[in-house]
């Protein structure tokens, strides 16, 4: 019998257990702060210096690139060494699944990834890493050293579109996967969240792994409301034996 070709959407409750907070849940820092998402936005953060400065700011405080991998995100890649087909595709940017021992060229970072910066100017990529020495070393809006141009975070701030060809490949594979497990998401954002139905709709196994309630509950084939922490790990433990 061949083996299920599995598609795993993640989404910020993933993270959680490795200390990095939902943005968009009951407590998400975009509830408790919305000043904070203008950091975020396009529009004012390449219109404003200040803004700028002060993203840097929140980047040196990112407790997203010195968190670790936990127990949802080695599951998934333990999954992947048993020999069972799985592409992630994550609404996440903080490089949790490589890290945990996923192929890179097998996640589809939807959001782009907290790990780099990109010129908005010639496109130029470098390590987070080093544009953050050089916040620390004093330049509070360091420029691209290529061309001069911004440099911003390597993730899609609001008002960016997704990459078209991450975005292709993540509805080929949900159009082609067996089983999708959409786990700590609240399928609100789109089109992330539409895949689901995608998959759905070509003939998937949907499993949903979530503390609240999503608009595809309707179409789940299994809906899991316990901790992501225990939860995945025993339901691809299943889909493995």
């Amino acid at each position: 019998m061949s083996k299920p070709l599995v598609a795993l959407l993640s989404g910020a409750g993933v993270s959680t257990d490795s200390g990095i907070p939902d943005y968009r849940g009951p407590n998400g820092l975009w509830r408790r702060d919305p000043e904070a998402e203008k950091l975020v936005t396009y529009a004012y953060y390449m219109g404003d210096p200040d803004i700028r400065r002060r993203s840097w700011q929140m980047r040196r405080k990112n407790r997203a690139l010195a968190a670790e991998p936990n127990a949802a995100h080695r599951a998934v890649a333990e999954l992947e060494r048993s020999g069972v087909p799985v592409r992630v595709i994550t609404q996440n940017v903080d490089g949790l699944h490589q890290l945990a021992g996923m192929p890179a060229r097998k996640v589809l970072e939807l959001h782009g990834t907290v790990r780099g910066v990109v010129c908005t100017h010639c496109h130029a990529r470098s390590p987070m890493e080093d544009a953050l020495a050089r916040v620390e070393a004093g330049e509070e809006d360091p420029p691209c050293l290529v061309c001069g141009g911004i440099l911003k975070s390597a993730t899609v701030m609001f008002g960016e579109r997704l990459d078209p060809v991450v975005l292709g490949d993540a509805l080929a594979i949900s159009k082609a996967c067996t089983v999708f497990i959409a786990v700590g998401t609240s399928l609100q954002v789109h089109p992330a969240a539409g895949l689901a139905g995608v998959a759905a709709d070509h003939g998937a196994r949907l499993v949903i792994v979530n503390a609240e309630p999503t608009p595809y509950d309707d179409r789940a084939d299994e809906i899991i409301r316990e901790p992501i922490g225990t939860a995945l790990p025993a339901l691809l433990g299943r889909i493995a034996a």
